[in-house]
């Protein structure tokens, strides 16, 4: 996303000067945006909730960490095939390999966990799952995020941490995930 926006945008296609991606999306994707002066948004996650914001704010890309690229003047839903066309006209348009146009976004190291639940109560009202999440991210400070969610359709709670690195991410995600694990696990 962060390749097409920026070239996008170079050659005046990136309408409102916007990316629409959902909260799963790396923290280097709002990093290397920031730096392109392009603005940033985000959504829960699933491409019907991207559209929709890209709807409501008339933003041309968006997607998903997974690699789901909407092109709204293309098509409503990621499309895997679209998103490798598009980036081969970058790579032709700019005369670069993709592992040169890539350095315009650098990944943070992400840990995901996901822990099987018997009930899906609100996360803020486990008062031990809300302090691991708080002690995490005070420790991360600006360096990193922590993002903790049930999935629609399955059950299971998510535990993403993002940080400076791999040790650190690991370290907290697995804390958190023990403590859903202790009170809302299997």
């Amino acid at each position: 996303m962060a390749i097409c926006a920026k070239f996008l945008k170079k050659n005046g296609g990136l309408k409102n000067n916007l990316v629409v991606s959902t909260v799963m999306s790396n923290m280097g994707l709002r990093v290397a945006l920031k730096e392109l002066g392009i603005q940033h948004e985000t959504t829960l996650v699933g491409d019907r909730y991207v559209m929709q914001q890209m709807l409501a704010s008339d933003a041309v890309i968006g997607g998903e960490d997974s690699g789901h690229v909407i092109f709204r003047a293309y098509h409503t839903t990621g499309d895997g095939i679209l998103t490798a066309l598009r980036l081969l006209e970058v790579m032709r348009a700019d005369s670069q390999p993709l592992s040169e146009l890539a350095k315009v976004m650098t990944v943070f190291p992400q840990a995901l966990v996901n822990v099987e639940v018997q009930n899906k109560p609100n996360i803020g009202e486990v008062p031990e799952i809300e302090e691991a999440i708080r002690a995490a991210e005070t420790s991360l400070g600006e360096e990193g995020r922590v993002l903790v969610r049930y999935s629609g359709t399955q059950p299971l709670c998510r535990i993403m941490v993002e940080g400076p690195s791999d040790e650190t991410t690991r370290r907290f995600c697995r804390q958190i995930a023990d403590v859903v694990q202790e009170k809302l696990g299997t």
